[in-house]
């Protein structure tokens, strides 16, 4: 995983934990070890919203899922920080099988340790959207616990994965069937709101299937996705879910 990232990404493009990972990498240091050096941004969300594909290609297998994205989120994270990765991979997999959103997040909390603090605050989450009528009463909630416990208004703390995490599990379910309900909450709550926007998105696209997207989401993308590795930019986003599609079948060999 890290040879890939020296031979495709760009070093001004990647930022805080990846570029603490990809920097040391250079300079020679293990890629076992290089996650864990000097690196404040440990538990932040950079391996979180690069999970999903991991959910894509292993359907139904919540636990396959959340193996791959331990593999990657491994090189540049520690703790919270790999566990928001295997919970996001895990319930998007799930997601193909499952039909609610409390089930498909209780099924990515299953692949993470039950004592980590990840897991502590989703539930909370869960609770809370039980007992409070809207969803801005229960953001009332998250705000109030992550401002405590993470400092998630102050300074860059907005980018740790478990606040951003609880923003998710928000989105999700008090969006439930309607797609722009669940992304439109994630992202109205603030803190790294495309990253939770996508997520959601992304979660809430595989239970829902792709004709229940609303075609205003997807109509201004004209199949087009642009980036900076070399040879993607201009692709069709449709070839590229044919290639996932492609790799979901070899790995079921």
């Amino acid at each position: 995983m890290g040879q890939f990232w020296l031979d495709h990404f760009a070093y001004g493009r990647i930022f805080t934990a990846e570029r603490v990972v990809y920097r040391h990498l250079v300079n020679g240091v293990a890629a076992e070890t290089a996650g864990a050096l000097h690196n404040p941004y440990r538990e932040w969300i950079g391996a979180q919203i690069r999970a999903d594909v991991y959910g894509y290609v292993c359907p139904g297998q919540p636990r396959r899922a959340a193996a791959l994205a331990y593999k990657d989120a491994v090189l540049s994270h520690r703790g919270n920080g790999i566990y928001g990765a295997m919970w996001v991979a895990a319930m998007v997999s799930a997601a193909f099988v499952l039909d609610e959103p409390e089930a498909i997040i209780r099924a990515g909390l299953a692949e993470i340790p039950q004592g980590s603090r990840l897991h502590e605050a989703v539930e909370k989450v869960i609770g809370w959207s039980k007992r409070e009528a809207t969803w801005e009463d229960a953001f009332r909630q998250i705000k109030q616990y992550c401002r405590r416990r993470y400092n998630a208004d102050v300074g860059e703390n907005w980018i740790h994965t478990i606040p951003n995490a609880c923003l998710v599990a928000l989105g999700l379910l008090y969006g439930a069937d309607d797609f722009s309900a669940g992304v439109g909450t994630a992202v109205a709550c603030g803190w790294d709101t495309d990253c939770n926007g996508a997520t959601v998105g992304s979660i809430l696209g595989v239970m829902l299937g792709a004709d229940k997207i609303p075609v205003h989401w997807t109509a201004p993308l004209h199949d087009e996705i642009e980036s900076y590795l070399p040879g993607q930019n201009g692709r069709a986003i449709s070839h590229l879910a044919r290639q996932i599609a492609h790799l979901t079948r070899f790995n079921e060999k």
